[in-house]
């Protein structure tokens, strides 16, 4: 497979994919090396086309479903304890925990992809970041940030909020 076959099959991958894919399992599949695909996605990147990094791999995001709304929210707490738990909150109601932003005084808004829908991958981000030791996003801005969540209705979006509100974790009771 020449070089501009292989860009057009990993774009293809990651279209025809609802989730991310990692950049080695995408290596493997096209029998080269991590360091090739990472090249690859730059120049797609280049070319237009929008593919995210996140923890579990490159996706091209998809346009939200019709009878799904995209909010933001505002949260407060410092501790990887903490934020397991208003993520397992918003999860287990159903949502899809999509970014984690924060305003810095200095480089504006940060914005972190992270894409969590599930307990596994809850679990394997707050694993990620104790393994490699890294510091939350959230710690540059003294724990206040902010998640975009994708969910089904505005009831599930209430119901999120009511709990985050009893945890303490929402800005407005900081």
């Amino acid at each position: 497979m020449d070089t501009l076959d292989r860009r057009e099959a990993v774009e293809r991958i990651l279209k025809e994919s609802s989730d991310p894919i990692k950049g080695a399992k995408l290596a493997y599949d096209l029998n080269v090396s991590r360091q090739v695909i990472v090249q690859d996605i730059a120049i797609l990147r280049a070319k237009g086309i929008n593919i995210m990094a996140t923890p579990q791999g490159y996706i091209i995001p998809s346009i939200v479903k019709e009878d799904m709304i995209k909010v933001i929210m505002s949260n407060h707490h410092c501790g990887i304890d903490e934020i397991k738990e208003e993520l397992e909150i918003i999860i287990d109601m159903g949502a899809k925990v999509l970014d984690v932003i924060v305003e810095h005084p200095v480089y504006g808004e940060i914005r972190g992809i992270i894409n969590i829908a599930s307990r596994k991958e809850l679990n394997e981000f707050v694993d990620q970041i104790r393994r490699k030791d890294s510091k939350l996003m959230s710690s540059l801005t003294n724990g206040i940030h902010y998640h975009t969540i994708q969910v089904k209705n505005e009831n599930v979006y209430q119901g999120i909020i009511k709990e985050l509100d009893k945890k303490g974790y929402l800005l407005k009771n900081k």
